[in-house]
């Protein structure tokens, strides 16, 4: 039995999804019932296949990155994959008409395995708008469910909401990524040495994307506004955090939005959801 298979197939999706990800999993929770299926679909897929990147480095990664992509192109064709992950997606894919923006997605994963520098403007626009951009992009069509004239409207904010996540995760995580995989990204960054004054041109810009970003978060849909809202102010929070912090902190260690934190974000943002106060 097919929906047999998609039912399970999609748990699975959603076990990826709480994971991985505390912060993604609770925005999801209150998304509306009809398209928290679709963003744990979309969120196991480009986990996974930005996992096998970032953390096989043990295994052959090459092999394992365009296995996952030619199993997701075979699905396409047959509406099917035996990986639970790729069938949840490949559904979802269709059904949203999502291919142009998974295959950008894949691109951009397939230059991590080849490219470890991306400091040029050019190069570091690139990598946003195809490991970020085009995940809120996918996100969004879900979001106004295939409505061309409304994704139209709020495209631009869904790419810079995209961008201030992808900037902010960047900032954060400066030393594992050059540490550990050997990666910058910021093009004013001297060899990723971090300083305030370049700190300061950072945040700056991520904090434009931020404002952008606002206008169209008010503009959703009512099924998604709140779970988009809320990941909105946690990472602004984040952002805030990262402003405070001396460089040689941020360079040191991971600096983290607290469990207790969380909380207090996610009631704080309910109640101005439910006075339609942003």
């Amino acid at each position: 039995m097919k929906a047999l298979f998609d039912t399970s197939s999609l748990k699975c999706s959603k076990i990826v999804t709480n994971s991985y990800s505390t912060s993604f999993s609770l925005g999801i929770k209150l998304f509306a019932p009809s398209i928290r299926p679709s963003i744990y679909a979309i969120y196991g897929f480009v986990r996974y296949a930005d996992e096998i990147v970032d953390s096989f480095e043990d295994y052959p990664q090459e092999d394992l990155f365009y296995d996952f992509v030619a199993d997701y192109k075979k699905s396409l064709d047959r509406k099917i994959s035996l990986n639970p992950i790729v069938n949840s997606f490949q559904e979802v894919a269709h059904k949203y008409h999502l291919q142009e923006y998974a295959d950008a997605f894949l691109k951009r994963m397939e230059a991590d395995l080849l490219v470890t520098d991306y400091t040029t403007k050019e190069a570091y626009e690139n990598y946003i708008y195809g490991s970020a951009d085009v995940v809120g992009l996918m996100c969004l069509r879900v979001f106004v469910n295939n409505d061309d004239k409304k994704f139209e409207a709020l495209k631009a904010s869904a790419t810079r909401l995209g961008s201030a996540f992808q900037k902010v995760n960047f900032l954060r995580d400066i030393k594992e990524d050059t540490e550990n995989l050997g990666r910058s990204y910021f093009p004013n960054l001297d060899s990723n040495s971090l300083n305030n004054s370049n700190k300061e041109e950072i945040i700056k810009d991520i904090e434009k994307d931020f404002q952008e970003a606002y206008k169209g978060i008010i503009q959703l849909p009512l099924e998604s506004r709140l779970g988009v809202y809320i990941a909105y102010r946690y990472y602004l929070k984040l952002l805030k955090k990262l402003k405070k912090a001396d460089p040689e902190k941020i360079l040191s260690g991971r600096i983290r939005v607290s469990n207790p934190l969380k909380l207090v974000i996610l009631t704080k943002s309910y109640i101005r959801y439910k006075l339609n106060a942003y």
